[in-house]
C-alpha cells in the first residue's frame, strides 16, 4: 500500500471518533511528570482535538518543577504519608510555580498556533472550594503510621466544584488551563492534588473523557504487561492484591470516583508517547488503560 493511501486509511479510521466526540468534553490531566520536552507535542494534539470540535479541559500538575524550584531557594519539603508538607513558605514557591510559570507555559505554546487558551486557578471564579487535608484520616484509611502531630500545612481537598466559569471559556472556543490551586471558606489557599482536581472537574462537567496523562503506559499486571481495558470491580481487585500499587492507587481512585460521578469513561495513558492523545482518542486500538464501571 502506497503511502499516501496508509494515510488517507488513518484519517478515514479517525472519522468515527471526531463524529463521535464532536461538541463533547474532554478533561486531559498534565502530569508534572511527563518533562517539559513533550511540551509542545502535547499542545499539537491538543490544537487538533479543538480543530475537529472536541473541547479540551487541561488540568496541569507540576511536582518535579516545584521541587526544583524549592532546591534552588534552599527551602526543605518534607513529607508524611507520600505526600508534601506545605508551609507557608512552600505555598508560595508551588502557587508560583503551578500558576506563573507552567500554566503561562501552556498557555504561550497554545497560543503560538493561534488558538485562545485561558489560565486559571481554582480561586479564580470560586471554581475549586477546599478544605484542610486530613492526613490522619488518609493515613488511618490506607494503614499508614505517622505521628500524632502531623500536619501537612496547605495542602487541601476539594469540597466543591463551580465549573460555571469553565462553561463560559467553552462556550466562547477558549481552552482552559487549570492550576490545582484551591481556596477555603476563609480565604485560604490550598494546594491540591491534581489528579483528585481533574477527576472532580470531569465529573462536574459531564465530560465525556477523563484522561490522565503520566509518564508510565497505564495499569500493568504483574509481568509488567499492560492491561489495556480494567473495569472498576477488577480494579479493586488489583488494588487488593497488590498489583495496582504506590503512586498509581490515588491515580485509579481518582479515576473511580469520576467514573460515579458522571464520566464515561477514564483513560491512564503515558504522555511521553509521541501523539499520545491522539492515539488514543481517535485511533481503533488506543495505547493505555480505558477504565470504565
Amino acid at each position: 500500500m502506497k503511502d499516501s493511501t496508509i494515510r488517507a486509511e488513518i484519517l478515514v479510521e479517525a472519522l468515527p471518533y471526531i463524529e463521535m466526540f464532536h461538541g463533547k468534553t474532554v478533561v486531559v490531566k498534565y502530569g508534572g511528570s511527563i518533562g517539559r520536552e513533550d511540551l509542545s507535542n502535547f499542545v499539537r494534539d491538543l490544537v487538533l482535538m479543538k480543530y475537529v470540535g472536541i473541547k479540551p479541559v487541561v488540568v496541569h500538575g507540576g511536582g518535579p518543577q516545584i521541587q526544583e524550584h524549592l532546591d534552588l531557594l534552599g527551602i526543605k519539603s518534607d513529607f508524611i504519608a507520600g505526600l508534601r508538607i506545605t508551609e507557608e513558605r512552600v505555598m508560595e514557591v508551588v502557587e508560583m510555580v503551578l500558576v506563573g510559570k507552567i500554566n503561562q507555559q501552556i498557555i504561550t505554546s497554545i497560543n503560538r498556533h493561534n488558538m485562545e487558551a485561558v489560565g486559571l486557578s481554582g480561586k479564580e471564579g470560586n471554581l475549586i472550594k477546599a478544605k484542610k487535608f486530613n492526613v490522619h484520616k488518609f493515613a488511618s484509611e490506607h494503614n499508614i503510621n505517622i505521628p500524632e502531630d502531623s500536619d501537612l500545612g496547605y495542602v487541601g481537598e476539594i469540597l466543591e466544584i463551580n465549573p460555571e466559569i469553565i462553561k463560559v471559556l467553552e462556550s466562547k472556543e477558549v481552552i482552559p488551563i487549570i492550576a490545582p490551586i484551591g481556596s477555603g471558606e476563609d480565604g485560604t489557599t490550598y494546594n491540591i492534588n491534581a489528579d483528585q482536581v481533574a477527576g472532580k472537574i470531569a465529573g462536574a462537567l459531564g465530560a465525556s473523557k477523563l484522561i490522565l496523562l503520566t509518564n508510565v503506559d497505564g495499569i500493568l499486571d504483574k509481568k509488567g504487561n499492560l492491561i489495556s481495558s480494567v473495569t472498576k470491580k477488577e480494579c479493586e481487585r488489583l488494588i487488593r492484591n497488590e498489583t495496582i500499587n504506590s503512586g498509581m492507587i490515588p491515580k485509579v481512585m481518582c479515576a473511580l470516583d469520576a467514573l460515579e460521578e458522571g464520566v464515561d469513561k477514564v483513560h491512564i495513558i503515558n504522555g511521553t508517547t509521541k501523539r499520545a492523545l491522539i492515539l488514543e482518542l481517535l485511533t481503533n486500538s488506543g495505547i493505555g488503560t480505558e477504565i470504565t464501571l
